[in-house]
């Protein structure tokens, strides 16, 4: 196979693998509001609701490890793209914060015990700017493809 055919069909797997890397990371932006509904709902509930909890509780730290997934995926995409992975700075960066802010609310969801708001007003913030900062992202990444 010549070299030519070889390097357009890798610039061509690139341009699905952006594709797919886009879609995945609007599917984990979505679990995201999801996971922040839930949140909500335990937040303002009277009651204890016990399944909604354990349903916060179990999908939290799968999608902390999805989102940081689709981090390093694109920064692969991005490397392999263009030899380097500066070449979107702000979209780095914001997913870069959106890494550690995922890393850190999942930090805070351990130490909540109970009723107890402090733990609990600081996961609620972090949750939302993660939220935040994926819209943003999902507006930068549409960037980088058009």
């Amino acid at each position: 196979m010549p070299l030519a055919c070889l390097l357009d069909m890798t610039k061509e797997i690139i341009t699905y693998m952006k594709l797919f890397h886009g879609s995945y990371n609007t599917i984990i932006v979505t679990l995201f509001i999801y996971q922040g509904t839930l949140g909500l709902r335990i937040r303002h509930s009277e009651d204890r609701p016990v399944h909604i909890i354990k349903r916060h509780r179990k999908t939290g730290p799968v999608a902390v490890v999805l989102g940081i997934t689709g981090f390093v995926g694109g920064m692969i995409i991005v490397f392999l793209d263009q030899g380097r992975i500066f070449k979107y700075p702000l979209h780095y960066i914001n997913g870069l914060l959106i890494v550690c802010l995922l890393i850190t609310t999942y930090l805070i969801s351990r130490k909540i015990k109970g009723p107890e708001p402090y733990w609990r007003t600081r996961h609620f913030a972090v949750g939302i700017a993660i939220i935040i900062l994926y819209l943003l992202q999902v507006f930068l990444g549409l960037g980088v493809l058009l």
